[in-house]
C-alpha cells in the first residue's frame, strides 16, 4: 500500500490524476472547434482585440502591465514603477527612494504570465539581484501586505450601464503548518500540491527547507495567489452577490475602455471587500484571462470547459459589440501572428532556465 501511495505522489501521476496540472494545450484542445466558430462569425481570427480598446491587443498577449496600471485610479493598486532591463542599480535605488518604498516589494516582468519570474524582494541586495538576472523590463511594486485574495472575473457589454461578476476564485497560498517534528520540506512532501513545488522551493530556500518549524507555525513559501506556484484556487463565485457586484462595477466602470477580464485583488476582509474598503488590485488581466474558478480541485474537466466556452462566448459579443459599435478594426492577421511570435520568444526571456 506504502508503494502504491508512494507511486501516486510522483509528479507524472499527481499531474495525469488531477486535471487541473494538465497543459494549457491539454486542457484546451478538446475545445478549439468552438473558438473557431466564433473566429468565423466574427470573420477575424483575432476578433478579441476590441474587447479592450485602452489595452493593447485587448490584453490578450503581449501587454504592458505598467500601461494598465496607468489607465486605473492610482488609488486601487500599489504604488508601482517600471524599471528598463539592464538599468544601473543607483538609478534604480534613487527611483525607489524618490517614491518612498517601503519593503518588501514584489518584483514582476512588465509583460509577463502564469506568474513566470515573479519574485518577492525583501531587501536592496534581493532588488539588485533581480535586476542583474531580468532580460526584459519589469516592475517593482510594493508588496499589499492584506492576507486574502480572490481572482474577480468582471464583464460588461459596450452600450449597457451595468457590468456582472462571472467567477470568483478565492487563493490559498502555498503554506505549511509545523508540527515541531518534521522539516519544512517534509511538510511540502505531505501535499501533493506541493510535491509539485518541490524543485522550485528547493532552489529558491535552500538549506532553509531543512529547518524545523515549531508547533503550528505557519510558513508561507508564495506569498502571492499564482496556480502556477502552488496556490490551491477555490470557487467563491456564489458569494458574488449584489453589494459585491456594485463595488466592483462601480470600480472596473472607472478604468477606461475596460470591458472584460479578470483583476486579482487583496484584501483585509470579505465585509470591506464589500463596502469598496482595505482592498487593492494587484493585477488587471484582459481577453487572454481565464475563468480561474474553474480550477478548484472540486470541479471536473467538463465544468471547465463550460466555462471556458461562456466566457468565450462574452468576450466574442463584446469584442463585436465594440467593432461595429465605436468601429475599432480587428487585428489583421498578420499582425495576429506576429503577435503570438513575439509571445513566443518573450516567455523564453523570462521562463527560469
Amino acid at each position: 500500500m506504502s508503494f502504491l501511495k508512494e507511486i501516486l505522489n510522483r509528479p507524472f501521476f499527481i499531474k495525469l490524476f488531477n486535471w487541473e496540472y494538465w497543459s494549457f494545450h491539454t486542457v484546451y484542445t478538446p475545445i478549439y472547434i468552438y473558438w473557431v466558430w466564433l473566429c468565423i462569425r466574427a470573420r477575424s481570427f483575432f476578433f478579441f482585440n476590441t474587447a479592450n480598446p485602452a489595452i493593447k491587443n485587448g490584453g490578450f498577449l503581449m501587454e504592458s502591465k505598467k500601461e494598465i496600471y496607468d489607465i486605473i485610479p492610482p488609488q486601487y493598486y500599489p504604488k508601482t514603477v517600471l524599471v528598463k532591463a539592464g538599468s544601473a542599480f543607483s538609478v534604480v535605488q534613487q527611483t525607489m527612494q524618490q517614491h518612498a518604498f517601503i519593503f518588501p516589494l514584489i518584483g514582476k516582468p512588465d509583460i509577463g504570465m502564469r506568474g513566470l519570474s515573479v519574485k518577492k524582494l525583501d531587501t536592496e541586495r534581493d532588488v539588485q539581484a533581480y535586476l542583474q538576472t531580468s532580460k526584459v523590463d519589469f516592475l517593482l511594486q510594493e508588496f499589499v501586505p492584506f492576507e486574502n485574495e480572490v481572482g474577480i472575473f468582471y464583464y460588461r457589454y459596450p452600450g449597457e450601464s451595468e457590468g456582472h461578476i462571472s467567477g470568483i476564485v478565492g487563493k490559498e497560498f502555498l503554506t505549511v503548518t509545523g508540527n515541531g517534528i518534521a522539516t519544512i520540506e517534509e511538510l511540502l512532501q505531505l501535499d501533493k500540491r506541493y510535491i509539485l513545488q518541490l524543485p522550485v522551493l528547493q532552489k529558491t530556500y535552500g538549506k532553509t527547507l531543512k529547518q524545523i518549524l515549531p508547533l503550528n507555525e505557519n510558513f508561507v513559501l508564495v506569498p502571492y495567489g499564482n496556480h502556477a506556484r502552488g496556490a490551491k484556487f477555490i470557487d467563491l463565485t456564489p458569494l458574488a452577490d449584489q453589494q459585491l457586484s456594485g463595488i466592483i462595477d462601480a470600480v472596473c466602470k472607472n478604468i477606461p475602455g475596460f470591458y472584460y477580464g479578470r483583476m486579482d485583488v487583496r484584501y483585509n476582509t470579505w465585509e470591506e471587500l464589500k463596502r469598496g474598503e482595505n482592498f487593492s488590485i494587484i493585477e488587471l488581466n484582459g481577453a487572454g484571462s481565464e475563468p480561474t474558478h474553474m480550477y478548484d480541485p472540486q470541479h471536473s474537466i467538463l465544468f471547465a470547459w463550460k466555462e471556458i466556452i461562456r466566457h468565450w462566448r462574452i468576450l466574442w459579443k463584446i469584442s463585436r459589440l465594440n467593432h461595429k459599435r465605436k468601429k475599432i478594426p480587428y487585428m489583421n492577421f498578420s499582425s495576429g501572428i506576429q503577435m503570438f511570435r513575439e509571445n513566443s520568444a518573450y516567455v523564453k526571456l523570462i521562463s527560469p532556465e
